[in-house]
């Protein structure tokens, strides 16, 4: 068997304390300096050029003897029990394999967000809600090298010539990472957690992000290859909801998918995923969302999903919508299906088309269908506020008529929100869509009695 120890040897050269003689437990300070000597000691007798190589679980029984053997060095004159021995093994091998302080809040299914403001403060999302925690960093040093860790992983880097980064974790989770001279006070990170097995619509049925009543349209829209804009704010679910509609694609259509920063998780197999590149050192090499959905035309696709449209790539997307190929998903940053829809008109103004605005609000309309607006409300929780039919034009305005709501009533004694899911007696023009694709749909469905208080 490989062994990962290349030399052990004694050495007995720390001599200051690690512990408060009153309590016996680790002053915090000390205890991340002592820790760190551990680890150090740790790679100076491992052979890290065979460590990828190995089992997961032969490694961490090979780091396990190894950090017996400098335990019994390092603490000859400060004896540890069982649970703290354990303690320095895991969050060692945390540093060795894992993300250190940041493992027990990723290993939390719990945990929404991970929010680290410097190496001395940890914050956490959990049910919609922020909270801190005891975890912390050693300095900024130890913080700059988790964030090289991750930002490295997937080819990006992060330095003062390029001191912002968008990266993402193995199971997809998003990663946000600034540093100075941008963040004065030390290097921020920000974790969006996303869950190994994505919630499915059943999911946000049990949540009330939304109704059973609603279901049938999300599935007959997708299904009737509709193009849909997900509006909403940070946190408020728009990736969730994007992941949720994916699943009615049928597997026999041909998806590219285009991002800043892989997240998303289609389960079809005929998947085509395309994520956006930043230049090199020499400033070279940048590949922008627009270059990929201009290039994603030519590549075959019966749909065509960009995880958030922020830019110029607005242009190319209702481009590609108006040009067949229906059925497409995008998501964008705003307060109400309007806003959204302004938003997109100014996204493709600032690109410096030169294009008159009644004819791209028309552009607008014949290629956006539906409108769905997800919020984030006062007590976390995640709800589907709105879904709106774009039906055309009057004079030079987007006319769009409401199907579906979700309107807030009050706020009872322990911080939830009560309200009603409801429907507003309005038949959609997309029907007679669903009638073409031969897509049942209740007669009664859209009365206006139709309602769900929650």
């Amino acid at each position: 068997m490989t062994n990962i120890a290349t030399n052990i040897v004694n050495y007995n050269d720390y001599s200051e304390d690690t512990a408060d003689p009153s309590t016996g437990k680790y002053i915090p300070d000390e205890y991340f300096e002592f820790k760190a000597r551990i680890h150090y000691r740790l790679l100076d007798l491992i052979d890290l050029s065979i460590i990828d190589t190995l089992d997961r679980e032969d490694l961490i029984v090979q780091i396990r003897q190894v950090v017996e053997n400098i335990l019994r060095e390092e603490t000859y004159d400060l004896p540890l029990n069982l649970n703290e021995r354990e303690k320095i093994f895991t969050e060692i091998l945390d540093e060795v394999l894992g993300l250190g302080p940041l493992e027990p809040f990723l290993k939390d299914p719990t945990v929404s967000d991970i929010l680290v403001n410097t190496f001395k403060q940890i914050y956490v999302e959990r049910f919609g809600k922020l909270e801190e925690t005891d975890g912390r960093f050693k300095d900024d040093a130890h913080l700059m090298k988790i964030i090289d860790k991750i930002v490295s992983s997937v080819g990006r880097r992060i330095d003062e010539s390029t001191p912002m980064v968008d990266a993402r974790l193995a199971d997809g989770s998003r990663v946000n990472a600034i540093i100075q001279p941008l963040a004065l006070d030390g290097p921020i990170l920000s974790i969006r957690r996303f869950a190994v097995n994505p919630l499915e619509l059943q999911d946000l049925i049990n949540y009330q992000t939304l109704v059973p009543e609603i279901q049938d349209i999300l599935q007959g829209i997708v299904k009737a290859k509709l193009n849909v804009l997900i509006s909403g704010g940070t946190g408020s679910g728009k990736t969730t909801l994007l992941n949720v509609l994916s699943r009615f694609i049928p597997n026999s259509e041909r998806i590219v998918t285009i991002e800043d920063a892989a997240e998303l998780q289609l389960k079809q197999e005929h998947l085509v995923r395309l994520e956006t590149r930043p230049p090199n050192i020499e400033g070279k090499g940048e590949v922008i969302q627009r270059d990929l959905v201009r290039n994603s035309l030519r590549m075959r696709p019966d749909r065509i999903i960009v995880g958030e449209v922020r830019g110029a790539e607005a242009f190319d997307m209702l481009q590609s919508m108006n040009t067949g190929h229906d059925g497409s998903l995008t998501t964008i940053h705003a307060n109400s299906p309007r806003d959204a829809l302004i938003r997109l008109e100014t996204m493709v103004a600032m690109a410096n088309f030169d294009i008159p605005s009644e004819f791209l609000r028309r552009f607008i309309s014949s290629a956006i269908h539906i409108v769905i607006q997800v919020s984030r409300l006062a007590d976390g929780k995640r709800k589907l506020v709105s879904l709106q039919e774009v039906t055309g034009m009057e004079g030079n305005v987007i006319t769009m008529q409401e199907i579906f709501s979700f309107r807030q009533a009050m706020i009872d004694p322990e911080g939830n929100v009560k309200g009603r899911f409801q429907f507003h007696g309005i038949r959609p023009q997309f029907t007679e869509k669903f009638k073409v694709a031969g897509i049942p749909i209740q007669q009664d469905l859209f009365d206006p009695s139709n309602f769900v208080e929650v």
